[in-house]
């Protein structure tokens, strides 16, 4: 999105390509085409995502007339069907509310609304449930899998939720310490996970089939300082199955199967790691 300013954020190498062009590249002034109407955004704290001192009609209004070519009361009426599809009540009279006059929930529907009010292709949701209590959040899960559907648009979720990416995402790339370690089909992920760090984040979660006695799992140590990362593999020092080589070599990220990626020393086509180590899957 490019919405960090220099020095603060930099693209330090790579490509990001949309339709075509790499989005690394283009001018500012192309990017302002892109940004809000193509692609779009919703954060995760919505209080802070919305301006306190304008109306919500205002800013939803803003967001339309930023990128089409229409007048003030078509734009109104355009903010107010938005805000209906995403289950506001009374959005024509709450348009003249301000964000404090809201609750969590419709605040993020609030922001929901901007996000899909120029029909984007992609939309990055960025842990959108993290501020919302738990009835809220299945809400807002719902709302944005039906937006998906009715808007043929994809959603990029960015999410500490295992239990949420299980029930959004087709797709799952697992990154720790700023790299993608673990890239498959949710289902085959969640089936067959075949890097530490995933195996330690799914056994952490509570298993309603468990014990109550049994202790919840944890992945020991810390992460690492993000300075010195790159060498080696950054897991190292948090992993079970460690070894010198581990400390010398990052791994690169390979296709173990179809469509499955996995980036460690010991997971390779012809050996699993946690057959050689555990002596079975």
């Amino acid at each position: 999105m490019r919405l960090l300013p220099k020095p603060i954020g930099k693209i330090a190498g790579g490509e990001i390509l949309f339709e075509g062009s790499d989005l690394t590249k283009i001018s500012e002034k192309e990017m302002l085409k892109i940004r809000g109407k193509d692609i779009t955004m919703i954060f995760q704290d919505p209080m802070t995502s919305l301006d306190p001192v304008f109306t919500i009609g205002h800013q939803v209004i803003e967001v339309i007339r930023s990128h089409q070519n229409i007048g003030r009361k078509e734009a109104e009426k355009l903010a107010i069907d938005a805000m209906n599809m995403v289950g506001i009540p009374e959005a024509e009279k709450r348009m003249n509310s301000y964000p404090h006059e809201f609750s969590g929930g419709m605040r993020q529907r609030v922001i929901i609304a901007m996000a899909i009010v120029s029909n984007p292709k992609i939309i990055i949701a960025d842990e959108p449930t993290t501020a919302l209590d738990v009835t809220v959040q299945a809400q807002v899960l719902d709302l944005l899998k039906q937006l998906k559907n009715k808007l043929d648009t994809s959603i990029i979720l960015i999410t500490h939720n295992l239990g949420v990416v299980w029930n959004m995402c087709d797709t799952v790339m697992v990154m720790y310490a700023g790299k993608t370690v673990e890239y498959a089909p949710a289902k085959v992920l969640y089936k067959n996970p075949m890097h530490p760090y995933t195996v330690g984040l799914l056994n952490s979660i509570p298993k309603l089939s468990g014990s109550r006695d049994k202790q919840l799992e944890a992945i020991p140590g810390t992460p690492p300082d993000l300075r010195l990362t790159g060498v080696s593999c950054n897991f190292c020092n948090r992993c079970k199955y460690a070894e010198k080589i581990c400390n010398e070599k990052a791994p690169e990220l390979i296709e173990i199967e179809k469509g499955h990626f996995v980036a460690c020393n010991f997971q390779t086509k012809d050996a699993s790691l946690f057959i050689n180590k555990e002596g079975g899957k």
